[in-house]
Protein backbone atom coordinates (compact mmCIF):
# COMPACT_ATOMS: atom_id res chain seq x y z
CA UNK A 1 0.00 0.00 0.00
CA UNK A 2 1.43 3.37 -0.99
CA UNK A 3 1.47 6.39 1.31
CA UNK A 4 -1.41 8.18 -0.43
CA UNK A 5 -3.66 5.13 -0.13
CA UNK A 6 -2.70 4.49 3.48
CA UNK A 7 -3.84 7.96 4.51
CA UNK A 8 -7.37 7.22 3.30
CA UNK A 9 -7.94 3.91 5.06
CA UNK A 10 -10.12 3.59 8.15
CA UNK A 11 -11.86 6.97 8.27
CA UNK A 12 -15.40 7.39 9.55
CA UNK A 13 -16.21 10.24 7.15
CA UNK A 14 -14.94 11.22 3.71
CA UNK A 15 -15.25 14.42 1.66
CA UNK A 16 -15.66 15.15 -2.04
CA UNK A 17 -11.93 15.87 -2.18
CA UNK A 18 -11.27 12.42 -0.71
CA UNK A 19 -13.33 10.85 -3.50
CA UNK A 20 -11.27 12.71 -6.10
CA UNK A 21 -8.06 11.57 -4.40
CA UNK A 22 -9.21 7.93 -4.34
CA UNK A 23 -10.04 8.06 -8.06
CA UNK A 24 -6.63 9.58 -8.77
CA UNK A 25 -4.98 6.72 -6.88
CA UNK A 26 -7.06 4.07 -8.69
CA UNK A 27 -6.22 5.56 -12.08
CA UNK A 28 -2.59 6.34 -11.25
CA UNK A 29 0.59 4.34 -11.68
CA UNK A 30 0.39 1.18 -9.62
CA UNK A 31 -3.38 1.63 -9.29
CA UNK A 32 -6.25 -0.70 -10.13
CA UNK A 33 -5.81 -2.45 -13.51
CA UNK A 34 -9.52 -2.26 -14.30
CA UNK A 35 -9.90 1.44 -13.46
CA UNK A 36 -6.78 2.29 -15.46
CA UNK A 37 -8.17 0.56 -18.56
CA UNK A 38 -11.48 2.44 -18.67
CA UNK A 39 -12.41 5.13 -21.19
CA UNK A 40 -15.36 7.51 -21.50
CA UNK A 41 -16.92 5.05 -23.94
CA UNK A 42 -16.37 1.93 -21.82
CA UNK A 43 -18.18 3.37 -18.78
CA UNK A 44 -20.74 5.42 -20.70
CA UNK A 45 -23.58 3.04 -19.82
CA UNK A 46 -22.65 3.15 -16.13
CA UNK A 47 -23.50 6.84 -15.94
CA UNK A 48 -26.95 6.09 -17.36
CA UNK A 49 -27.52 3.04 -15.14
CA UNK A 50 -26.46 4.76 -11.94
CA UNK A 51 -28.70 7.73 -12.71
CA UNK A 52 -31.71 5.45 -13.13
CA UNK A 53 -30.87 3.63 -9.92
CA UNK A 54 -30.84 6.98 -8.12
CA UNK A 55 -34.23 7.71 -9.66
CA UNK A 56 -35.48 4.39 -8.27
CA UNK A 57 -34.57 5.65 -4.80
CA UNK A 58 -36.64 8.79 -5.44
CA UNK A 59 -39.61 6.90 -6.89
CA UNK A 60 -39.71 4.38 -4.04
CA UNK A 61 -39.02 6.93 -1.31
CA UNK A 62 -36.00 4.86 -0.23
CA UNK A 63 -33.59 7.49 1.06
CA UNK A 64 -30.95 4.92 2.00
CA UNK A 65 -30.91 3.73 -1.59
CA UNK A 66 -30.94 7.32 -2.89
CA UNK A 67 -27.95 8.24 -0.73
CA UNK A 68 -25.98 5.26 -2.00
CA UNK A 69 -26.89 5.77 -5.65
CA UNK A 70 -26.14 9.50 -5.59
CA UNK A 71 -22.66 8.46 -4.49
CA UNK A 72 -22.45 6.15 -7.51
CA UNK A 73 -23.56 8.99 -9.81
CA UNK A 74 -20.94 11.25 -8.22
CA UNK A 75 -18.32 8.57 -8.78
CA UNK A 76 -19.11 8.53 -12.49
CA UNK A 77 -18.68 12.31 -12.70
CA UNK A 78 -15.34 12.15 -10.89
CA UNK A 79 -14.25 9.16 -13.03
CA UNK A 80 -14.84 11.03 -16.29
CA UNK A 81 -13.25 14.20 -14.97
CA UNK A 82 -10.14 12.31 -13.81
CA UNK A 83 -9.64 10.88 -17.30
CA UNK A 84 -9.55 14.39 -18.72
CA UNK A 85 -7.30 15.68 -15.93
CA UNK A 86 -4.79 13.06 -17.02
CA UNK A 87 -5.02 14.34 -20.59
CA UNK A 88 -4.75 17.96 -19.51
CA UNK A 89 -8.04 19.16 -21.00
CA UNK A 90 -9.99 19.85 -17.78
CA UNK A 91 -10.30 18.64 -14.19
CA UNK A 92 -13.05 18.33 -11.58
CA UNK A 93 -12.52 21.94 -10.49
CA UNK A 94 -13.28 23.07 -14.03
CA UNK A 95 -16.49 21.03 -13.82
CA UNK A 96 -17.55 22.61 -10.51
CA UNK A 97 -16.48 26.06 -11.71
CA UNK A 98 -18.59 25.69 -14.83
CA UNK A 99 -21.75 24.66 -13.00
CA UNK A 100 -21.32 27.34 -10.31
CA UNK A 101 -20.89 30.07 -12.91
CA UNK A 102 -23.93 28.75 -14.78
CA UNK A 103 -26.10 28.81 -11.65
CA UNK A 104 -25.04 32.35 -10.78
CA UNK A 105 -25.59 33.62 -14.33
CA UNK A 106 -28.98 31.93 -14.76
CA UNK A 107 -30.34 33.17 -11.42
CA UNK A 108 -30.09 36.93 -11.92
CA UNK A 109 -33.02 37.40 -9.50
CA UNK A 110 -30.73 36.02 -6.77
CA UNK A 111 -27.23 37.07 -7.83
CA UNK A 112 -28.11 40.31 -9.68
CA UNK A 113 -30.90 42.88 -9.79
CA UNK A 114 -33.48 41.06 -11.92
CA UNK A 115 -36.96 40.23 -10.63
CA UNK A 116 -38.68 36.84 -10.71
CA UNK A 117 -41.46 36.16 -8.25
CA UNK A 118 -42.86 32.92 -9.73
CA UNK A 119 -41.44 29.62 -10.93
CA UNK A 120 -42.71 30.38 -14.42
CA UNK A 121 -40.75 33.63 -14.54
CA UNK A 122 -37.64 31.81 -13.33
CA UNK A 123 -37.95 29.17 -16.07
CA UNK A 124 -38.54 31.81 -18.76
CA UNK A 125 -35.45 33.71 -17.63
CA UNK A 126 -33.38 30.50 -17.50
CA UNK A 127 -34.41 29.55 -21.05
CA UNK A 128 -33.74 33.06 -22.36
CA UNK A 129 -30.28 33.27 -20.79
CA UNK A 130 -29.43 29.74 -21.95
CA UNK A 131 -30.41 30.60 -25.53
CA UNK A 132 -28.24 33.72 -25.38
CA UNK A 133 -25.29 31.72 -23.99
CA UNK A 134 -25.57 29.04 -26.66
CA UNK A 135 -26.33 31.61 -29.38
CA UNK A 136 -29.50 29.75 -30.30
CA UNK A 137 -31.78 32.18 -32.08
CA UNK A 138 -34.20 29.96 -33.99
CA UNK A 139 -36.63 27.38 -32.69
CA UNK A 140 -35.00 24.82 -34.97
CA UNK A 141 -31.68 25.37 -33.20
CA UNK A 142 -33.37 24.90 -29.84
CA UNK A 143 -35.06 21.72 -31.02
CA UNK A 144 -31.78 20.32 -32.35
CA UNK A 145 -30.13 21.13 -29.01
CA UNK A 146 -32.35 18.65 -27.17
CA UNK A 147 -30.08 15.59 -26.73
CA UNK A 148 -30.91 12.73 -29.08
CA UNK A 149 -29.60 10.35 -26.40
CA UNK A 150 -32.54 11.12 -24.12
CA UNK A 151 -35.21 8.44 -23.71
CA UNK A 152 -37.47 9.00 -26.71
CA UNK A 153 -40.57 9.85 -24.67
CA UNK A 154 -38.68 12.49 -22.70
CA UNK A 155 -37.19 13.93 -25.89
CA UNK A 156 -40.61 14.06 -27.52
CA UNK A 157 -42.07 15.94 -24.57
CA UNK A 158 -39.23 18.49 -24.61
CA UNK A 159 -39.72 19.00 -28.34
CA UNK A 160 -43.36 19.81 -27.64
CA UNK A 161 -42.48 22.27 -24.86
CA UNK A 162 -40.00 24.15 -27.07
CA UNK A 163 -42.48 24.25 -29.96
CA UNK A 164 -45.22 25.53 -27.66
CA UNK A 165 -43.04 28.47 -26.59
CA UNK A 166 -42.66 29.34 -30.27
CA UNK A 167 -46.46 29.32 -30.66
CA UNK A 168 -46.56 26.04 -32.59
CA UNK A 169 -48.79 23.60 -30.71
CA UNK A 170 -52.24 22.04 -30.62
CA UNK A 171 -54.92 24.44 -29.45
CA UNK A 172 -56.28 21.93 -26.96
CA UNK A 173 -55.79 18.44 -25.59
CA UNK A 174 -58.80 17.37 -27.67
CA UNK A 175 -57.02 18.46 -30.84
CA UNK A 176 -53.96 16.46 -29.78
CA UNK A 177 -56.14 13.44 -29.07
CA UNK A 178 -57.68 13.65 -32.53
CA UNK A 179 -54.15 13.24 -33.88
CA UNK A 180 -53.94 9.90 -32.06
CA UNK A 181 -57.09 8.77 -33.88
CA UNK A 182 -55.65 9.92 -37.21
CA UNK A 183 -52.27 8.24 -36.66
CA UNK A 184 -53.93 5.02 -35.46
CA UNK A 185 -55.66 4.78 -38.84
CA UNK A 186 -52.38 5.28 -40.66
CA UNK A 187 -50.73 2.58 -38.55
CA UNK A 188 -53.61 0.24 -39.40
CA UNK A 189 -53.14 0.95 -43.11
CA UNK A 190 -49.44 0.12 -43.00
CA UNK A 191 -50.08 -3.03 -41.00
CA UNK A 192 -52.44 -4.13 -43.74
CA UNK A 193 -49.94 -3.16 -46.44
CA UNK A 194 -47.10 -5.03 -44.73
CA UNK A 195 -44.63 -2.19 -45.31
CA UNK A 196 -42.19 -2.40 -42.40
CA UNK A 197 -40.39 0.88 -43.12
CA UNK A 198 -43.60 2.86 -43.46
CA UNK A 199 -45.06 1.11 -40.41
CA UNK A 200 -42.06 2.15 -38.33
CA UNK A 201 -42.56 5.77 -39.39
CA UNK A 202 -46.28 5.75 -38.66
CA UNK A 203 -45.80 4.01 -35.31
CA UNK A 204 -43.39 6.78 -34.37
CA UNK A 205 -45.98 9.39 -35.37
CA UNK A 206 -48.57 7.62 -33.23
CA UNK A 207 -46.28 7.58 -30.20
CA UNK A 208 -45.47 11.26 -30.71
CA UNK A 209 -49.19 12.04 -30.83
CA UNK A 210 -49.64 10.14 -27.55
CA UNK A 211 -46.84 12.14 -25.91
CA UNK A 212 -48.33 15.45 -27.08
CA UNK A 213 -51.72 14.45 -25.72
CA UNK A 214 -50.18 13.49 -22.38
CA UNK A 215 -48.21 16.77 -22.24
CA UNK A 216 -51.29 18.91 -22.86
CA UNK A 217 -53.21 16.88 -20.29
CA UNK A 218 -50.49 17.54 -17.72
CA UNK A 219 -49.27 13.94 -17.68
CA UNK A 220 -45.57 12.95 -17.80
CA UNK A 221 -45.52 10.36 -20.60
CA UNK A 222 -42.28 8.74 -19.42
CA UNK A 223 -43.65 8.34 -15.90
CA UNK A 224 -47.01 7.10 -17.20
CA UNK A 225 -45.36 4.38 -19.27
CA UNK A 226 -43.15 3.41 -16.35
CA UNK A 227 -46.24 3.00 -14.15
CA UNK A 228 -47.88 0.92 -16.88
CA UNK A 229 -44.83 -1.36 -16.99
CA UNK A 230 -44.95 -1.78 -13.21
CA UNK A 231 -48.67 -2.57 -13.43
CA UNK A 232 -48.04 -5.14 -16.18
CA UNK A 233 -45.39 -6.91 -14.07
CA UNK A 234 -47.67 -7.02 -11.03
CA UNK A 235 -50.58 -8.39 -13.05
CA UNK A 236 -48.46 -11.03 -14.74
CA UNK A 237 -47.22 -12.10 -11.33
CA UNK A 238 -50.83 -12.53 -10.20
CA UNK A 239 -51.61 -14.41 -13.42
CA UNK A 240 -48.80 -16.90 -12.80
CA UNK A 241 -49.92 -17.36 -9.20
CA UNK A 242 -53.51 -17.96 -10.28
CA UNK A 243 -52.42 -20.51 -12.90
CA UNK A 244 -50.20 -22.27 -10.38
CA UNK A 245 -53.05 -22.40 -7.84
CA UNK A 246 -55.18 -24.12 -10.45
CA UNK A 247 -52.53 -26.82 -10.84
CA UNK A 248 -51.62 -25.83 -14.38
CA UNK A 249 -48.64 -24.32 -16.20
CA UNK A 250 -48.74 -21.22 -18.43
CA UNK A 251 -46.72 -23.03 -21.10
CA UNK A 252 -49.46 -25.60 -21.62
CA UNK A 253 -52.33 -23.09 -21.82
CA UNK A 254 -53.74 -21.42 -24.93
CA UNK A 255 -53.66 -17.66 -25.36
CA UNK A 256 -57.44 -17.57 -24.97
CA UNK A 257 -57.17 -19.34 -21.61
CA UNK A 258 -54.40 -17.03 -20.47
CA UNK A 259 -56.45 -14.01 -21.55
CA UNK A 260 -59.33 -15.22 -19.42
CA UNK A 261 -57.08 -15.51 -16.37
CA UNK A 262 -55.55 -12.11 -17.17
CA UNK A 263 -59.00 -10.49 -17.22
CA UNK A 264 -59.83 -12.21 -13.94
CA UNK A 265 -56.74 -10.93 -12.09
CA UNK A 266 -57.05 -7.52 -13.79
CA UNK A 267 -60.50 -7.03 -12.26
CA UNK A 268 -59.22 -7.93 -8.79
CA UNK A 269 -57.93 -4.66 -7.37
Amino acid sequence: MNERAEKLVGRDRYTFDDLCEIMSILRGEGGCPWDREQTHESIRSSLIEETYEAIEGIDTGNMTLLCEELGDVMLQVVFHAEMERERGSFDINDVTTGICKKLILRHPHIFADANASTSGEVIDAWDRIKAEEKKRKTTSEKLRAIPAALPALMRAEKLGVVSKKAGFDFESVDDAFSKIVEETGEVRAELDAGNKEALTEEMGDLLLACVNTARLAGVDAEHALSLACDKYCARYERLEAAVADSGRNTAEMSMAELDAVWDEVKNKK
